[in-house]
C-alpha cells in the first residue's frame, strides 16, 4: 500500500520509511529530489514494478556476549542477544532505536540490515569459565528475537542452549516464533533439569492484522500451537499478550487468554504499547498508512496511559501504565484470566548445579 506520502512503504515490511535518527549526533542523511522522484515513480508503477528490499546479514565478532543490567523494572540481571536487528519487522518493537546508534535507520534498516554473532557460544563458554562467575538465569530475546528467520541458517540460539545445557545454566526465552520448536529436544532436556522457561508473545488472533503489525512473524495460530506443544513436552510456558495497542489489538485480549488456557498454559501477562525514541514517529507513520481513520484516537489513548506523553521512559513507571484506560485493560485481563483458570506463574529455575563448560576442546582441570 504505497502512498504519495509514504513512497518507501513496502508490503511485507513493518516500517513505512527509512528515517535516520540524529539522536547520537550523527550526520543526517537526506534524500535528494531526483531520488525522491524516482522512488515515487517506482511506487506508483510509472517505471516498472517496485524495487523489493532484500535482507542482508553482516557477521560480527564481539568480544563479550553477556550484557548485565541493574534496572529495577525488569526481572533479570543478564541477557544475550545473538542478533542485532530483526526481520520480523514488528512496527512497535522497542528495540528499533538500537540501530540508530550505528547510524542505521530504526525503520527499514532495522528489519533489513541484520547482524549475527557466530562466535556467541564460544564467548559464552569463556564467560561461564571466568573465576568468580555466579549463575543467574540468562534472558534471551530481550532485544531482538532469537528465533527470527536467520536462525534457521545460523543456529546461534541453538548453540547457546547447548552450552547452557552442558553447564546446567538456567535460561529464559522470549520469542514471537514457532521456530522455537526446532529446539524442542534441547528444551525438553533442559525443562527436566529446571533450566528453562519460555514466553511466547501473541499480539492478535487476526492473521491479516498480524501481517500489518509484524509482517514476517509466524501467524498467530502457529504461536498458539507452539505454546501447546511446549506444554506437552513439559516446558514451563508463559503467554504474553504484548503489546496491547488500544483500539487496534485490545479486542483480542480475552480470546488470546482463552486459547492459551485451553492448551494447558498456566501463566499469562500483558504489556501495553511502548513507543521509545524513534519508535513513536515510525508507529505514527504506520497508523497513517493502515488506520488513518483512527490514528488520532489510538495516540490519544496511548498518551492517556503514559502521563500525557507518547512514551514514559522513567524507572518504576515505564512498565506500569496509569489512568482510566490502563485500569480498564488491567481489569479486563484479570477477569479473563479468572474465567480461563490461568494466572501469573513464577518459574523457579535451578542455579544450584551449575558447572562451567569445557573450553578450547580441553577437559577442565579438577
Amino acid at each position: 500500500m504505497r502512498t504519495a506520502d509514504h513512497p518507501d512503504f513496502e508490503p511485507g515490511r513493518g516500517a513505512a520509511s527509512a528515517q535516520v535518527s540524529t539522536r547520537f549526533g550523527l550526520a543526517e542523511r537526506e534524500t535528494d529530489g531526483d531520488w525522491r522522484d524516482y522512488m515515487q515513480a517506482l511506487a506508483f508503477g510509472e517505471d516498472g514494478p517496485p524495487v523489493k528490499l532484500r535482507t542482508s546479514v553482516t557477521e560480527e565478532n564481539p568480544k563479550t556476549i553477556l550484557t548485565f543490567n541493574e534496572s529495577p523494572d525488569i526481572p533479570f540481571d543478564r541477557s544475550i542477544n545473538a542478533y542485532r536487528g530483526c526481520e520480523h519487522g514488528c512496527v512497535y518493537c522497542y528495540a528499533r532505536p538500537s540501530h540508530a546508534y550505528h547510524d542505521l535507520s530504526p525503520g527499514l534498516d532495522f528489519e533489513t540490515r541484520l547482524f549475527a554473532k557466530p562466535n556467541a557460544a564460544e564467548l559464552l563458554r569463556t564467560t561461564l569459565n571466568k573465576r568468580g562467575y555466579k549463575p543467574k538465569p540468562i534472558a534471551m530475546g530481550t532485544n531482538t528475537d532469537p528465533y527470527q528467520p536467520i536462525e534457521r541458517e545460523y543456529r546461534i540460539t541453538r548453540q547457546l542452549l547447548e552450552v547452557c545445557l552442558e553447564a546446567r545454566h538456567p535460561v529464559t526465552i522470549t520469542t514471537k516464533s514457532d521456530r522455537i520448536l526446532r529446539d524442542a529436544d534441547l528444551l525438553e532436556a533442559m525443562a527436566r533439569e529446571k533450566l528453562v522457561a519460555v514466553a511466547i508473545s501473541v499480539t492478535t488472533l487476526d492473521p491479516v492484522l498480524s501481517g500489518k503489525l509484524e509482517p514476517r512473524c509466524p501467524a498467530p495460530a502457529k504461536r498458539i500451537a507452539a505454546l501447546g506443544r511446549l506444554v506437552e513436552i513439559g516446558v514451563p510456558v508463559h503467554c504474553s499478550v504484548a503489546p496491547i495497542i488500544p483500539a487496534i489489538t485490545d479486542e483480542y485480549l480475552e480470546a488470546i487468554i482463552a486459547a492459551a488456557a485451553a492448551l494447558g498454559v498456566k501463566s499469562a501477562g500483558w504489556i501495553p504499547l511502548r513507543l521509545p525514541h524513534e519508535v513513536a514517529p515510525l508507529f505514527r507513520e504506520w497508523l497513517d498508512v493502515h488506520y488513518p481513520d483512527r490514528a488520532g484516537k489510538v495516540m490519544s489513548i496511548v498518551r492517556s496511559i503514559r502521563n500525557g506523553r507518547d512514551n514514559d521512559p522513567d524507572f518504576f513507571t515505564r512498565m506500569k501504565p496509569s489512568g482510566v484506560w490502563a485500569d480498564l485493560l488491567r481489569n479486563r485481563f484479570r477477569i479473563a484470566c479468572k474465567r480461563a483458570g490461568i494466572g501469573r506463574s513464577r518459574f523457579e529455575l535451578d542455579c544450584s548445579r551449575f558447572c562451567p563448560p569445557e573450553t578450547g576442546g580441553q577437559l577442565r582441570l579438577i
